[in-house]
């Protein structure tokens, strides 16, 4: 049995996203019980070298939408990284997941065979 570009990406990162926001929901239920400012847990970091939570959504959010759009040979559409709650997060994550629906499988099987090219800072890295 094969499996397609599409099969192994678009569903994987909408699953995963849905995870995170309800992680989130938990996240922000938890606060509001315990009667902690939210914005300690969004601006919290697991070690002094990461990046905070908040942070870390907003990446999970662009890996997903910038991966899929380059393997449909799309512009990711652009989302600013301003969020500061919960709620804002959750939502971010909803846009991505709504854009994520909108890739079909023939825009992005067979993209195993093309040449995609990151920006990684100044410098770009070509995967072919």
């Amino acid at each position: 049995m094969t499996i397609s570009m599409y099969q192994a990406s678009v569903p994987s990162f909408i699953r995963s996203l849905n995870n995170l926001a309800a992680i989130l929901a938990k996240g922000a239920a938890h606060a509001e019980a315990k009667k902690i400012d939210p914005a300690v847990l969004i601006n919290s970091r697991l070690y002094p070298d990461m990046f905070p939570l908040g942070r870390q959504v907003q990446i999970a959010s662009d890996i997903a939408r910038r991966g899929a759009a380059r393997l449909a040979g799309l512009e990711a559409p652009k989302l600013e990284d301003n969020e500061t709650t919960f709620a804002e997060l959750i939502d971010r994550l909803h846009k991505t997941t709504v854009y994520l629906e909108t890739l079909t499988p023939e825009q992005i099987d067979c993209s195993e065979e093309k040449s995609i090219t990151l920006p990684i800072g100044k410098d770009t890295m070509t995967f072919e």
